[in-house]
């Protein structure tokens, strides 16, 4: 069973009428799952609210305060991509309590795995600092929890931007190993291969950077060939995803060639990664050409529950392996 923590109805974060991160890409995430024929398989979770405790373990109170009183008040343009309105606090909380409602239910016994379809998406955000989109770090609170109770976690992030703020929170956390594929170079200018963890977590940060037109077969051969290993050597307990659906072909935010099969293939190795079933949490991040967003949900989730849902064949031929190449060298030579 798939565990599904999403509350479209309790959505009040108001991007305005033009913004990509808007209220109708987590409707299409669902409608994905109907497409898919995938009900029959969904547990829901009820939505709550993260907790300034469960928040604190990633952002300080003086930054979620701020961030709050800027919304209730009105709010606006925190930078040129990042636009808040007054519900976009409540809603906020609820993305990142989605993904803890998820481990809980995990925990629970509930499920085999959990999709955590809420807006706005986190692993732009620093600790001190909202940028792309992102407001708190969903992720990263997830993260948090599991390693303050003595898990070990790995998060994957194929998003095609590089998630910088999840990059940074965990940069000298050796509880944490955090591996991610994205378009180079592309904002927020982060993740070259070199950038591999701070002196309290050496290698346990890897970043594959891939030039536009990648495939889905290049992908396929940084999970195989590049994150394997260290996942192996990591040995982690739980794993999560940072699910970004913005690298498929038609996506208007950047030029990586995936399709929806793509996506479906490297879950089905992300999911290798986990120690047992019950321990792997998705949780979205961006994704903006809704029809995009729709099949590559569907058929994600699809693979997951080895359902026969497959409405675009993977896709092979593009540009990447030189990238893979180099971070392999990288970890051959022992980074940090």
């Amino acid at each position: 069973m798939l565990l599904l923590s999403a509350a479209p109805a309790l959505d009040h974060h108001d991007t305005g009428g033009h913004h990509p991160e808007r209220p109708a890409r987590v409707v299409a995430a669902l409608e994905g799952i109907d497409d898919a024929g995938l009900r029959d398989a969904i547990v829901d979770l009820a939505p709550r609210r993260a907790t300034s405790a469960e928040l604190t373990r990633v952002h300080p109170q003086d930054y979620l305060d701020a961030v709050e009183a800027f919304c209730r008040s009105g709010g606006g343009a925190i930078d040129p991509d990042t636009i808040v309105g007054p519900g976009s606090w409540d809603t906020a909380l609820l993305a990142a309590g989605g993904v803890l409602a998820a481990i809980d239910g995990l925990d629970q016994g509930r499920g085999d795995t959990a999709f955590v379809a809420a807006r706005p998406p986190g692993h732009h955000a620093l600790a001190e600092q909202p940028m792309g989109f992102c407001l708190i770090n969903n992720i990263a609170v997830g993260a948090a929890a599991l390693a303050e109770r003595g898990e070990r976690v790995v998060i994957v992030d194929f998003d095609v931007h590089h998630g910088n703020g999840t990059q940074a929170i965990f940069w000298n956390d050796p509880r944490v190993l955090y591996i991610s594929t994205h378009e180079w170079p592309l904002y927020p200018g982060t993740g070259r291969a070199e950038e591999t963890g701070g002196s309290g977590a050496p290698g346990l940060t890897m970043n594959i950077p891939l030039p536009a037109g990648a495939t889905g077969d290049v992908l396929l051969r940084a999970a195989d060939d590049a994150m394997s290993p260290v996942v192996e050597a990591f040995d982690p307990t739980w794993v999560l995803v940072s699910a970004g659906f913005d690298a498929h072909r038609a996506d208007p935010l950047a030029q990586l060639r995936l399709t929806a099969g793509d996506f479906a293939d490297l879950m089905g190795r992300i999911g290798q990664f986990a120690p047992q079933s019950g321990r792997t949490v998705l949780v979205l991040e961006g994704g903006y050409d809704l029809t995009a967003l729709r099949l590559s949900v569907g058929a994600t989730l699809a693979g997951i529950l080895d359902r026969p849902y497959r409405p675009e064949a993977s896709s092979t031929g593009g540009p990447g392996g030189f990238a893979i190449d180099a971070v392999q060298r990288i970890f051959d030579e022992g980074p940090g």
